[in-house]
């Protein structure tokens, strides 16, 4: 959930920062250009005062017009800035440098068409860090209340444009911090939201595999989450006391029923022993009642597997595998099924050595009841990464995707078996054993024909 929540929180912060470096950008941009437009109306105040007392001489040129001349000459060669004085005709009272001369069109020409009118230029355009263009500015010369010249000025503005580079810089450097911190803060932000649900995440895997004892402590994240984990260990509560209902009324209804059945199947040979031997019905009467026990006892060991807890150990998976394909061998032989054992010859795993035992007893059992004679169980042991594994794959009929699905189920059989011995209830205890551990059981088709079965322990030792 981290991964979708963070990135959200990211682009938010982003796009506010965005909108609040842009705007200050631009204000960087115009506040530099203002300032050189600003010198440069005092520069040509300046220069507009000495040209006011500048007198046209007849035949060359006065003190005055000397003077301005080298201001302007001194003014470009120091600051590299253009510069000069125009009479209403373009003719150049001073200018410097001295083949500088007004424009045709564009600012320049702009600039001095308003002074004409007695007013200062209007501010340029603004000039951004990309753009080459230069600056204008023209101030009125007045005399006796006439505008009689133009003082313009046209400025390069490369400084300017590295100034409004190094204001974005910092601009820049300040976003990329305060996006640094957002992220810090966004990290705490979601692992303090978060930690209620990954620890209700936690719980709620752990009750699904089995450990109906796992609860919430509701001690961080917002009020609404640690209702909803008080609320979670409610529900556990009560689902922990219904299940445990049910698996001690299954456990006290096996038990009782066990010896009036004992008691039944006693009576019923007794009663056999008064017809005539061989009679069918006695026969069927004692194979029901055989096999009504054996639910009976299936009951409560499923009862018993789902309520003891595992006494989890470091376990040679491969040998303990080895130990049951032995046992069952001489079964499988007396069927003429042959039974082999392959895999890593050291494999182990945190597993109760008795509970791991009676799964794959119950999944061998199971695989030699459908394997024909003449065929295969093959069982391996090995691992796959932080698991143990013990596979049983036979050469049965095997099962449709559909019984796949149901295959574990507590009574379930097949409709293509019932003919088989069993109760239906070997596999789910064996689930139920398996999961008490951190285990698993899972089912496939193993080609071209029968069923493989999946036996999984964890390879790490349990949590504290």
């Amino acid at each position: 959930m981290r991964t979708r929540l963070l990135p959200l929180l990211l682009v938010l912060m982003a796009a506010v920062l965005l909108a609040l470096g842009f705007p200050l950008a631009v204000r960087v941009a115009a506040a530099e250009q203002q300032r050189v437009v600003i010198d440069r109306i005092d520069d040509t105040a300046r220069f507009g005062a000495l040209a006011q007392f500048v007198t046209e001489p007849v035949g060359g040129t006065d003190d005055r017009q000397r003077t301005l001349q080298t201001e302007l000459e001194a003014y470009d060669s120091v600051y590299g800035i253009r510069a000069g004085v125009f009479y209403r005709d373009d003719r150049a009272l001073a200018k410097a440098p001295a083949t500088w001369s007004l424009p045709a069109e564009g600012d320049g020409r702009e600039a001095f068409q308003e002074a004409l009118l007695g007013r200062r230029s209007h501010d340029p355009p603004q000039v951004w860090p990309w753009q080459s263009d230069r600056i204008a500015v023209a101030s009125p010369v007045v005399r006796d209340g006439d505008v009689v010249a133009v003082v313009v000025t046209d400025s390069p503005t490369g400084d300017m444009r590295s100034r409004i580079l190094r204001g974005w810089l910092l601009i820049g450097l300040g976003e990329a911090l305060a996006l640094l911190v957002a992220v810090g803060a966004a990290f705490r932000l979601t692992g303090w939201v978060l930690l209620p649900v990954r620890i209700l995440d936690a719980a709620t895997h752990d009750i699904a595999s089995g450990r109906m004892r796992s609860r919430v402590v509701a001690s961080g994240g917002p009020p609404e989450l640690r209702r909803l984990a008080r609320s979670f260990n409610e529900m556990a509560d009560n689902v922990e006391e219904v299940l445990e209902q049910q698996r001690a009324f299954v456990a006290d209804a096996s038990h009782q029923l066990r010896n009036p059945l004992a008691a039944l199947l006693l009576r019923i040979e007794l009663l056999a022993l008064e017809l005539p031997e061989g009679n069918e019905e006695i026969a069927s009467v004692r194979t029901e009642g055989k096999r009504l026990a054996q639910v009976l006892d299936d009951l409560l060991d499923l009862a018993l597997a789902e309520h003891a807890a595992a006494d989890l150990q470091l376990t040679d998976i491969g040998a303990l595998a080895g130990e049951r394909v032995a046992s069952w061998r001489p079964l499988a032989e007396e069927k003429g099924v042959r039974m082999t054992l392959d895999g890593t010859p050291a494999v182990t795993g945190w597993a109760d050595p008795i509970a791991l035992s009676s799964a794959l007893d119950a999944v061998i059992d199971n695989a030699l009841k459908f394997t024909p004679a003449g065929e295969e169980v093959r069982v391996t042991a090995g691992t796959d990464g932080t698991t143990a594994t013990v596979v049983v794959a036979d050469r049965g009929p095997g099962l449709t995707e559909q019984e796949l699905e149901r295959v574990g189920d507590r009574f379930w059989r097949s409709s293509r078996h019932q003919n088989v011995k069993g109760s239906g209830l070997g596999l789910s205890i064996s689930r139920a054993l398996l999961a008490a551990g951190g285990g698993s059981i899972g089912y496939s088709t193993h080609e071209p024909h029968g069923l493989r079965v999946t036996v999984t322990v964890p390879r790490n030792p349990p949590h504290a």
